[in-house]
């Protein structure tokens, strides 16, 4: 779900450690066309590179990482603590343009915590949790724990890639000018909320320019994925480990089709399809959040009167629509002073899709708001997903996220275009229809020229790659993986099917699940293509 009414083709993860730690601050337990002409006077992203080792100087490839205990800035994402001491950062430098890799550097955050196990040392394993924008360096540390097998092998390594967090990282706004544009409709419902909403978006755009212009034509997937082999090396690997979720996936695929003989064993959970164009993503997901949320609903009818939807699961998506519709009108109060809008709400929903453990929170935060009229633990949710923390400080996601998508999507879209699109997405999902098809506009008149139409993730030659699809995934449906699988050309991808609800499989705690996973990459066991878990 979106991170960002501007940039609503998300693929982020969301972190169940910052949502539950925010349910405790709580208190609860152009007419029919999709691609519009480009001014001539935009910059464009450089067209990328043929990868060669021999294009980056030696001051790069020979740099020596000074691993040390992490700066103060850096915390686990959701609890604002400080990393235990197994946790190491340094800087990498590269290339800010890698058409010219002798010029200008920018430095890449990165974190380690280095292999603990009896069993022989395999190398680095590079971990990218998705969004695009989410921090590998605030990330790692809070998911460790599910990934504590594979330290046995493995200095378990992740960075914040380029325009996140650390790395360069994108900003446009204040913290004060984010919370004010909370106030503008993502779902408008006549022309002067239209043009609000516009209006609010080139505010944005303007302040990303002013902020960040100099590196807005370089966070696009490609340069990312270089900087993974970049960083392979430096770390002394002659292949590259990696376990890439949700967006990561679809980094993950970049870099196997630039570097097909440098992929060592590489996991691709929670896949985006490579297929999609931006519309076509956001119609998958909102069929997808749709699709978890009916999940959901039925759960709770059998809770009887616990249940704040009700006992018939078709009702309580009715009963939802009508609970934003009254939210659009008149925004709830919370503790903090601020107001639960329907754009608000929506994302508290949202977040709590990503992982079936949370359905009971989500629960508790619907009581609460539809029952009690107070949106305290929605907001809580919904912050998680835009990165606010409980001192109001936003972490560059939003920013990042749209950075990233623009640079890489081509396809630039206009309100006729979302207008004709609208019947189809609200039929599609009468809950997160609409605010998908609006989203469409998170890169209209954004100052750097796109692109692609869709990656290139054909990978022939590479080492076998393990692609894992989760059949309940609201955020990256499972159709992706099939089509990763077949993208990624013949013999390459393998693909293994988690029959279950949340946003991707290996940290579902499925343990089949976890045993295939842990198999290929420790042992190198690849499983037949096919392989379904439940």
């Amino acid at each position: 779900m979106p991170s960002s009414p501007r940039t609503i083709r998300t693929r982020a993860l969301v972190s169940m450690t910052a949502i539950v730690a925010l349910i405790a601050v709580a208190g609860c337990d152009g007419d029919g066309g999709s691609e519009q002409g480009k001014a001539s006077a935009k910059p464009s992203a450089p067209a990328p590179a043929a990868p060669s080792d021999s294009g980056l100087p030696g001051s790069l490839t020979a740099q020596k990482l000074n691993w040390s205990s992490c700066p103060a800035p850096t915390t686990i994402q959701g609890t604002g603590e400080k990393p235990g001491d197994e946790w190491e950062c340094a800087t990498l430098k590269a290339p800010l343009d890698y058409a010219k890799p002798k010029g200008e550097t920018i430095d890449l955050a990165m974190i380690r915590a280095k292999a603990d196990g009896p069993g022989k040392r395999i190398g680095s394993l590079v971990f990218n949790f998705g969004g695009p924008g989410g921090s590998g360096v605030s990330s790692l540390p809070g998911f460790a724990a599910a990934y504590d097998t594979l330290r046995s092998r493995y200095d378990l390594v992740s960075f914040d890639p380029r325009g996140v967090g650390e790395s360069a990282g994108v900003t446009c706004q204040s913290d004060k000018q984010i919370d004010a544009s909370d106030s503008v409709d993502g779902t408008p419902d006549d022309d002067a909320e239209v043009k609000t909403a516009m209006a609010d978006a080139r505010a944005f755009i303007k302040g990303c320019q002013k902020r960040s212009g100099t590196v807005l034509a370089h966070v696009d997937t490609v340069s990312a994925a270089r900087d993974m082999d970049l960083m392979r090396q430096v770390l002394g690997d002659d292949k590259l480990s990696y376990f890439g979720i949700s967006y990561g996936t679809e980094l993950g695929g970049v870099y196997a089709h630039l570097f097909p003989g440098r992929v060592g064993r590489a996991v691709l959970d929670a896949v985006v399809d490579p297929t999609e164009d931006p519309e076509q993503g956001s119609y998958g997901q909102a069929k997808g959040f749709q699709l978890a949320l009916d999940n959901y609903l039925k759960d709770c009818a059998k809770k009887g009167a616990a249940c704040p939807t009700g006992g018939d699961p078709a009702a309580g998506a009715d009963r939802i629509v009508g609970f934003l519709k009254r939210l659009d009108k008149k925004p709830l109060s919370t503790e903090s002073g601020r107001k639960l809008t329907q754009d608000g709400a929506l994302g508290g929903i949202a977040a709590a899709l990503y992982d079936k453990e949370s359905w009971k929170y989500l629960t508790i935060g619907l009581q609460e708001a539809m029952q009690l009229d107070e949106g305290n633990l929605l907001l809580a949710m919904s912050d998680s997903m835009s990165g606010r923390d409980d001192d109001g400080h936003y972490s560059n996601i939003n920013a990042a996220n749209a950075a990233i998508n623009c640079v890489d999507d081509r396809q630039r879209y206009t309100v006729t275009d979302v207008k004709a699109q609208l019947p189809r997405f609200r039929k599609a999902s009468p809950v997160f229809g609409e605010y998908l098809a609006w989203g469409l506009l998170g890169c209209t008149d954004w100052p750097v020229d796109g692109t692609t139409d869709t990656p290139d993730v054909s990978a022939k030659g590479s080492a076998p790659i393990l692609v894992v699809g989760n059949t309940g995934d609201p955020a990256t449906p499972y159709e992706g993986a099939r089509k990763m699988v077949k993208e990624l050309g013949e013999g390459v991808g393998v693909e293994v099917t988690y029959k279950g609800q949340g946003h991707g499989a290996y940290n579902s705690g499925n343990a089949c699940m976890t045993k295939t996973v842990n198999a290929y990459l420790l042992d190198g066991k690849v499983p037949a293509g096919g392989k379904t878990c439940r």
